[in-house]
């Protein structure tokens, strides 16, 4: 449990105070969450927790350099504070220099409501959601459907204070659903996501709906061997993949010939075509329905974020501009190395192509397809070669095939191996771009909009045993 007796920007200040380093930025994190778990048609559990993180990050001096401590506790109280600024500092002096010191940002205006409360969710988020899914029950024990799943609501507002003066504060709220169809006996299966800030456009009864057509087409069971096959991706399964990508596209590695976006020879693969369609792959803090915090949150330094940078100001980006590779994530640091432009991540992702309204939707992609293969989702995916981004993974919760436009049943599983960079190059049709949720990645990445695609020849690689 919080102390809620100080407010989180007042265990800021206080560490500040205790400080007794060159330098400190502190973080403070409080957590507010709501969650809903139903089984075979029936609410299993619910409630609502509140936690909070204060991180402190101790920066100090010396002949060779500067040296970074950083430690984060859970639950910390004021008079807590200056045990874990102490801890800090002792790591720092403990230390060797830190390879991505900079100075601390300073400057920037302090966030007008840095000293308000957190925000909190409640179980009010599910007021409209709750009685909706009751109604999918009762649907689903008609026709002799079960269904599974959970919803989550996270309401979590940052605090980030500098020894340079900076303050500044965000609140973001992520709500996912993830909803399994099953029948009776249990032999089919179908899943549903949705990503959500705040559960009122969630569409249960749509996402009811769609499953149980899929449990529909799953009545006839085909088994096709291993091998090429015209694919469609839906927006979830595409998301898994194009994250995968954001993550990798690191500018030191590609600089320092690591990952598939080095040039041979030497350099990155900046302005190189990646798809003869005009595709842009973007991240913007201000996306509508996508928000996300507008300035860096590290707790800790890797290789796309420095503990350094904290507080610096992000702006949309374009990571693939009409086709061709425009930009690779890098620090303060790593871009001085490069000599490439400070690109931070951002916490969302959008896949589009320029006419959206010409886009076609996934239906209307399944109507034009002669035959191939509409999966519904990745998940057990595995880097296997960095050199090229190839991945492997397993499809789940239903593979449909398509013939003459029609779904005609539904197929075994199997084991996929793709570069998402190479698969870029190979998609033949893109449809329209719409919110959804990266299953295998959703406990780390939720907001993205992807649309459909075709691939002409997705690689199934050999046939997965899993349901």
């Amino acid at each position: 449990m919080s102390d809620t007796t100080h407010r989180p920007h007042e265990l800021v200040e206080r560490a500040l105070e205790l400080s007794r380093t060159d330098g400190c930025v502190v973080i403070a994190d409080e957590d507010s969450t709501a969650n809903l778990r139903w089984a075979g048609n029936g609410l299993t559990t619910n409630g609502v927790t509140r936690g909070r993180r204060l991180t402190v990050i101790a920066t100090a001096d010396g002949a060779e350099g500067t040296a970074s401590g950083v430690v984060s506790r859970e639950a910390v109280t004021r008079d807590e504070v200056e045990s874990l600024v102490r801890a800090a500092e002792a790591a720092a002096r403990d230390a060797g220099p830190a390879e991505d010191a900079r100075p601390l940002l300073a400057g920037h205006p302090a966030s007008p409501d840095f000293a308000a409360a957190p925000g909190e969710t409640s179980a009010e988020v599910f007021a409209a959601f709750a009685p909706a899914l009751g109604e999918a029950f009762a649907r689903a024990r008609k026709n002799g459907e079960l269904l599974y799943g959970f919803a989550r609501h996270e309401l979590t507002t940052s605090y980030l204070g500098s020894s340079t003066g900076l303050r500044l504060r965000h609140e973001q709220p992520t709500g996912t659903v993830e909803l399994n169809a099953k029948t009776a006996d249990l032999s089919g299966s179908a899943w549903a996501g949705a990503a959500t800030r705040d559960f009122t456009d969630v569409d249960v009864a749509e996402l009811h709906s769609r499953l149980s057509r899929r449990l529909g087409w799953g009545r006839k069971r085909i088994d096709l061997p291993a091998g090429r096959y015209e694919t469609l991706l839906p927006p979830s399964a595409l998301a898994d993949l194009m994250v995968y990508l954001n993550w990798s596209a690191g500018g030191r590695d590609a600089a320092e010939g690591r990952s598939v976006f080095s040039r041979p020879g030497g350099g990155t693969r900046i302005g190189d075509r990646l798809s003869e369609l005009p595709l842009t792959l973007r991240s913007d803090p201000a996306e509508p329905g996508l928000e996300a915090s507008p300035f860096l949150l590290a707790h800790a330094s890797g290789d796309s974020a420095s503990v350094f940078d904290n507080g610096q100001p992000l702006a949309p980006t374009d990571w693939i501009r009409g086709g061709e590779l425009a930009n690779l994530s890098t620090t303060r640091h790593s871009a001085g190395l490069t000599g490439l432009p400070v690109r931070p991540p951002i916490d969302n992702l959008v896949l589009e192509t320029a006419d959206q309204a010409a886009a076609p939707t996934l239906e209307e992609m399944v109507a034009r397809t002669e035959r191939g293969l509409l999966l519904t989702c990745l998940w057990y995916i595995r880097e296997v070669d960095p050199a090229t981004l190839l991945l492997t993974g397993l499809t789940r919760d239903g593979v449909y095939l398509v013939e003459n436009g029609e779904v005609v049943g539904q197929v075994n599983n199997f084991r996929f191996n793709e570069s998402p960079v190479d698969l870029l190059g190979r998609i033949t049709e893109v449809g329209r771009t719409e919110r959804c949720l990266p299953r295998e990645w959703s406990d780390w990445f939720t907001r993205a909009a992807m649309p459909p695609v075709r691939v002409p020849d997705f690689n199934m690689s050999s046939v997965s045993q899993a349901s």
